[in-house]
């Protein structure tokens, strides 16, 4: 094992149980047995990668870094410089083990690492006037997620300042429900930008940047009050049905907050499993790539039985759908698809703190 590959799972191991203040009820013998478990099931997990995934994420990263300008994003108009789309990207690379200037795409992490980086402004929040964006704070979040993870493997103090400034934008932000929603600034919120905040901010605590627990504590409970009967979510606090990519957004951010097991995980991870990815309909819809992003997260989490379906189900759609040139199609853009695909077909690699069981 790498020293950097060793560093990523201490440090996940160190704060994931802590994150709520959880870490007390968990004496020193159920956690190493807890740790015992989970080396096994990754490396169960792993052997689910088959050639023809290595083969297709292969295809995919090389035509992520093919496309990548010199400024450190990608060329043409819409979502080509958007920081959502950049941070996503840079960790589909993450997942693949490079870093910054290291490993097999260390220079195209870094371009896009520094690209991330020139797109803040003064009061820290990560967005591209120039750009196509479905909302300024998914920019942010996501943006906010590839800066966290990157510090947790390099220390880079320029990092830790712009991360630094990103998280407090996230904290100031929330607004009374506890959650958040198009712009940097309190008033709504929903369901997804809300899941997207939570994201960046466990990544950022993980690395070791204050995040208040009143704020984890207030987003939480959010995202409990939008779970529908059914186990699926709401949009928005307003009794919206339930559909799966939003759900799925959900039930991971449960699992990202702290919340390992319950009446609201187990409603969820069934209402999910209603929705396992048919090989011919992955692609179906504006959110399907999106939606499945967040449910292999879920399901990396619950494990056992859950994964063991999902994960090969979800993995043989994308290799019938990647196109001749490596990508994926996507209505946000094809480096948005391409990269969400890797990042998915990568998750047994458990490479990026972030996904840690």
């Amino acid at each position: 094992m790498s020293h950097t590959r060793r560093r990523w799972l201490q440090t996940a191991l160190a704060t994931s149980s802590g994150w709520l203040g959880l870490s007390a009820l968990n004496p020193a013998g159920a956690q190493q047995g807890a740790k015992d478990t989970a080396s096994d099931f990754e490396s169960s997990a792993a052997e689910l990668i088959s050639r023809e995934a290595d083969i297709a994420i292969a295809r995919g990263l090389k035509y992520l870094s093919d496309r990548q300008t010199d400024e450190g994003t990608f060329p043409g108009s819409g979502y080509s410089r958007n920081v959502a789309v950049a941070g996503l990207a840079g960790l589909a690379f993450l997942a693949s083990g490079s870093t910054p200037r290291r490993g097999t795409y260390g220079r195209t992490v870094q371009r896009f690492l520094q690209y991330v980086l020139a797109s803040a402004d003064e009061s820290g929040f990560l967005s591209r006037p120039d750009s196509t964006s479905h909302g300024p704070m998914y920019d942010h979040g996501f943006a906010t997620l590839f800066l966290a993870e990157v510090y947790g493997m390099s220390d880079d103090s320029a990092v830790r300042e712009r991360l630094s400034a990103a998280v407090k934008l996230i904290i100031a932000t929330q607004n009374m429900e506890g959650g958040w929603r198009y712009q940097p600034r309190v008033h709504e919120a929903d369901i997804s930008v809300t899941i997207c905040q939570v994201m960046a901010l466990r990544a950022a605590r993980n690395a070791g940047v204050f995040v208040p627990g009143e704020t984890i504590e207030r987003c939480l409970s959010y995202i409990k009050r939008s779970q529908n009967p059914d186990g699926g979510f709401m949009y928005m606090l307003d009794g919206t049905p339930s559909k799966f990519p939003r759900s799925a957004a959900g039930v991971a951010a449960l699992f990202s907050a702290g919340l390992y097991e319950g009446e609201e995980i187990k409603k969820g991870l069934e209402y999910l499993m209603l929705n396992l990815p048919p090989a011919a309909d992955i692609l179906r819809d504006t959110h399907s790539l999106y939606g499945q992003y967040y449910a292999a997260q879920a399901m990396w989490q619950a494990g056992g039985d859950r994964w063991g379906k999902w994960y090969p189900a979800v993995r043989d759609a994308l290799i019938a759908q990647q196109s001749a040139e490596g990508s994926w199609s996507d209505p946000i853009s094809k480096e948005y698809g391409t990269a969400v695909a890797c990042i998915i077909l990568q998750m047994p690699n458990n490479y990026l703190p972030i996904f840690q069981r």
